[in-house]
């Protein structure tokens, strides 16, 4: 960290600028719902830039993402709700009421126990009432894939599972029959009702064998899109282009590319 820098109190004071009279338009137009879309964007170019092992482009991120912190604590202050303040004070008690082990006297084995204890005592801050679902604050906005793998791991959490996975992959193959016959049926808006039906159950499938669903798929991605520009390099190569190509040549080369373990 460099010494003369004041950090947050400076960031704090940008902000406050550029939100204030005279600062940026764009700055002072902004909401909390105009702010939604970049944060998740945001979000997953920090992730792109860990991913990449980069440290200068990690900090950059890091600091993308905070600014929307900034900007929607700013937006909350000038409705007198909160401030940035109230909200770091808030983490840290949180942080604080969460780790009795660290800051308390509750003794722990492993990190197995910290997160069982973790659990307990974020439920008991939840204070819900009786009969209030177990899947009540799985956050809507979350992706497709990870939101069903919380639902469907919150339900198992009370005993409503499979109990092999055979059971698991018996109702995959009725839910792709579903699809066969929503297809053979023409019924379009049967089909997506299907699909989602198979994209569901193809998570319990991976939740079930404790695979992330999400993972997996960008893995699928990025396997996809290795193998596509191999052939791609290869049609350009032999100097033809893909529009060129029948689609009996484009598969020759991806079963090419396959076979070479690409």
């Amino acid at each position: 960290m460099k010494a003369d820098s004041p950090g947050i109190d400076r960031l704090l004071e940008v902000i406050s600028t550029l939100r204030g009279p005279g600062g940026c338009p764009w700055d002072r137009e902004q909401t909390l719902e105009t702010l939604r879309p970049f944060l998740l964007e945001e979000a997953y170019e920090l992730l792109d830039a860990i991913e990449s092992g980069d440290a200068d482009r990690h900090r950059d991120e890091l600091g993308d993402v905070l600014l929307q912190v900034l900007l929607q604590s700013s937006i909350r202050q000038e409705s007198g709700d909160f401030d940035f303040n109230d909200v770091a004070d808030s983490l840290a008690d949180k942080l604080v009421r969460r780790h009795p082990h660290v800051f308390g006297d509750v003794r722990v084995k492993d990190s197995k126990e910290v997160i069982k204890n973790w659990k307990e005592i974020k439920k008991g801050e939840k204070d819900g009432e009786p009969g209030e679902s177990v899947l009540e604050d799985v956050p809507r906005c979350m992706p497709s894939l990870r939101r069903a793998q919380k639902i469907q791991s919150r339900a198992s959490g009370v005993g409503f599972d499979w109990d092999h996975v055979d059971e698991v992959i018996a109702k995959l193959e009725e839910e792709l029959s579903e699809v066969k016959e929503a297809i053979s049926s023409n019924d379009d808006k049967a089909l997506r009702e299907e699909i989602g039906d198979l994209l569901f159950s193809v998570v319990n499938l991976s939740r079930f064998r404790r695979i992330d669903a999400d993972e997996a798929m960008d893995a699928a991605i990025s396997k996809f899109r290795h193998r596509f520009s191999e052939v791609e390099r290869r049609i350009h190569e032999s100097g033809r282009k893909l529009s060129d190509c029948t689609l009996e040549e484009m598969e020759a080369e991806w079963q090419a590319v396959k076979a070479e373990g690409r």
